[in-house]
């Protein structure tokens, strides 16, 4: 299943990398990895993405090569971590880049299994797995490409990145035996966390920011539903420190009958994103009423209308997601 992938690497000289408008820990370290197993196979590699990486992934090495200029002269490009159009709006309206991914082979990795509805022609290599990366380093293994200690560091970082260091619902056997080699390659989660650890330090600010999110969080749907609304100007003000989504929003599943938790973020352009986290797995069939996607578990959304308008409409997506999941057990 790896050999349009092969061929197509095999056959370029020079690669080009992209992440999507919402660089996360999978997707900067998958594209960090394919920088160093490409490049040690003799490869010309640049890293692009149309957005700053966020500063809790500065612990990651390497972030600081990511370009925010488009290399037109590569002559293949890889997509990693989406499928998702409309993740890929600000690449897209990157002058030249639509040009050059409509004229030019494009490989998309990626762990999301639904459907691509990409708008320009691409291979896509997707898998059901916890992370890209953990498709990476079957897709090396597969051509017996080497995976030296940076680029196995890389996989690993992304791998725990997915899976909230292997504890989410869906790690699979698979996943341990790829960490387990990753870890034979030279790769030390020890390490990683410790590094992770010191950057995921907060300022007394964005912990008092914290406690004004808490207060904040309303409950719906007989307390199944806890959600978060976060408007630009806190946005603004705190995502250099932290992502303000993050700070509240695995917190928000623990609280008792809570079923989904979600973090509505608005912005100046009328752009409205939304993060869906859940304890059962529902997350992807939320999300994809709205025409976004993601995992059973964790998934997201971007759409253009105001917060009084998707409110009632995450409730009735959210309500009726999870009837049909008590439903199908009930069935089965």
């Amino acid at each position: 299943m790896y050999n349009q992938a092969i061929e197509l690497i095999n056959s370029a000289k020079k690669i080009i990398v992209i992440q999507a408008e919402n660089p996360d820990g999978d997707s900067l370290g998958s594209a960090l990895a394919l920088e160093e197993i490409l490049s040690d196979l003799g490869k010309d590699v640049s890293l692009y993405c149309p957005v700053e990486i966020p500063k809790y992934m500065h612990y990651i090495n390497g972030w600081d090569r990511v370009e925010y200029n488009f290399d037109t002269s590569a002559d293949l490009a890889i997509v990693v971590d989406t499928m998702a159009d409309v993740l890929m709006t600000k690449v897209l309206e990157t002058p030249g880049v639509r040009h050059f991914l409509d004229s030019h082979p494009v490989l998309v990795i990626d762990h999301h299994v639904s459907d691509s509805n990409l708008t320009f022609n691409h291979v896509a290599l997707a898998e059901d797995a916890i992370a890209t990366s953990e498709i990476i380093y079957s897709l090396a293994s597969d051509a017996g490409w080497p995976i030296n200690t940076q680029a196995a560091e890389d996989l690993m970082i992304a791998i725990m990145s997915d899976s909230l260091g292997l504890t989410v619902q869906n790690v699979s056997p698979r996943t341990f035996y790829t960490a387990g080699k990753l870890t034979e390659l030279g790769a030390s989660n020890s390490v990683i966390e410790s590094r992770r650890r010191e950057y995921m330090k907060k300022s007394a600010e964005i912990l008092k920011y914290k406690g004004v999110l808490l207060e904040r969080i309303e409950y719906f749907l007989d307390g199944k539903l806890a959600l978060i609304h976060i408007p630009w100007d806190e946005i603004k003000t705190y995502s250099d420190q932290y992502n303000p989504s993050v700070l509240v929003l695995d917190e928000m599943k623990l609280v008792e009958g809570v079923e989904v938790g979600v973090a509505i973020k608005t912005y100046p352009d009328g752009k409205l994103t939304g993060k869906i986290r859940s304890n059962s797995p529902i997350s992807a069939s939320i999300a994809g009423f709205f025409g976004g996607g993601g995992h059973n578990y964790a998934a997201g959304f971007r759409i253009y209308e105001s917060i009084d308008t998707i409110t009632p409409e995450l409730l009735n997506a959210t309500d009726k997601a999870i009837k049909e999941y008590y439903n199908d057990i009930k069935a089965s």
